[in-house]
């Protein structure tokens, strides 16, 4: 097992916050831990994008508390806001007032039969930076837009990391119940940080005939990692959209897997990402057409500069039985420097 696995567990157990989530999760994730290393360049998933800087830096938990008149982030001051440090929640940067029809909390405040209720699809054989995050959650929000509801504000996530080589394993569930609608940003920043990295997985469910935008928001800096994955099922005649915006990050990877497991469903994946001297910004994508009737877009745009380097890889499952499916991918890019590079590859697998 790596080296950086065992600082990681070692400093995560010694600052007494071993993981957030349920038991019987955290025990699978240990073992799937133990059985696997780092991914390379050898595996066509990671071909084009090294983690041999997170592999070799031996990263900490870090729980800080902030003062919350200092937090100029907001990307709208009229939102449901809930404010992350490091991975742990600010109460007294957060929004103490929810509207009807919306629950809205850190995770840290559910009791362990609410944790255990809680609902997860994600795989964690053979995928290292998921197994971490549910073995070393620290905490995360949960968001619930109940039936019909439909809620005007946007809900807004921010993450703060700061300090030297914190890592911050963070865990959200999102849940938008039947003909329900809203928005959602999740924005991530880095203040006086250095060598840090965050591991977040957002797990979220798109009942039937919801409509749910989340607004993905990254600017840390130079010297940051931060692997964000997305795992989202959506049920028929419901519209998902998620828009990805990369401004800063020294290394950034973006996993989307969708599951569209009902018909008449449109799935909308949009990319943007500015990107200068050595950054590199991967945007992995699945979309999973398992029924008929549906429609799925991809659009990512970039600009590159200096030595930057990107990566879009967009595949597209088509089940048997999915009959009467649109899917469109597109991947442009302007390149301002000889030096920059771009690694596109969409595809298409048409499963028998």
């Amino acid at each position: 097992m790596s080296e950086v696995l065992k600082d990681t567990r070692f400093a995560i157990r010694n600052s007494g916050a071993a993981g957030i989530l349920a038991e019987s999760w955290r025990t699978n994730a240990e073992q799937v831990l133990a059985a696997i290393d780092f991914p390379t360049t050898r595996m066509e998933a990671w071909k084009y994008t090294r983690v041999a800087k997170i592999k070799n830096t031996s990263f900490e938990v870090l729980p800080v508390t902030v003062d919350t008149s200092n937090i100029t982030f907001p990307v709208s001051g009229d939102a449901i806001t809930l404010v992350f440090v490091n991975g742990f929640f600010q109460a007294g940067a957060s929004t103490p007032v929810l509207p009807a029809g919306l629950t809205c909390q850190p995770l840290s405040t559910l009791g362990e039969t609410e944790r255990a209720a809680l609902v997860s699809t994600l795989k964690l054989e053979d995928e290292i930076f998921n197994a971490l995050n549910t073995a070393y959650a620290t905490d995360g929000a949960v968001v619930q837009i109940a039936a019909k509801a439909v809620i005007e504000k946007p809900i807004q996530l921010i993450h703060i990391l700061t300090g030297d080589k914190a890592i911050a394993n963070v865990r959200n569930f999102i849940v938008a119940e039947k003909f329900s609608q809203a928005q959602i940003v999740q924005a991530y920043f880095a203040e006086k940080a250095t060598d840090c990295f965050a591991n977040v997985v957002t797990e979220v469910q798109v009942g039937e005939n919801a409509n749910l935008t989340i607004n993905k928001i990254q600017y840390e800096n130079a010297s940051c990692f931060h692997i964000a994955t997305e795992e989202v099922r959506q049920d028929k005649d419901a519209v998902f959209t998620i828009n990805t915006l990369t401004l800063n990050g020294g290394f950034v990877r973006n996993n989307l897997h969708i599951a569209v497991q009902g018909q008449n469903c449109e799935t909308n994946l949009n990319g943007a990402y500015i990107l200068k001297e050595k950054q590199h910004v991967d945007n992995h994508t699945i979309v999973d057409h398992r029924v008929a009737n549906c429609v799925s877009n991809e659009l990512y745009k970039g600009v590159m500069n200096d030595q930057s380097t990107a990566v879009f890889n967009g595949k597209v499952f088509v089940r048997k039985d999915a009959q009467k499916i649109n899917a469109f991918q597109s991947n442009g890019n302007v390149l301002l420097s000889d030096n920059a590079t771009v690694n596109s590859k969409p595809e298409l697998d048409l499963c028998g």
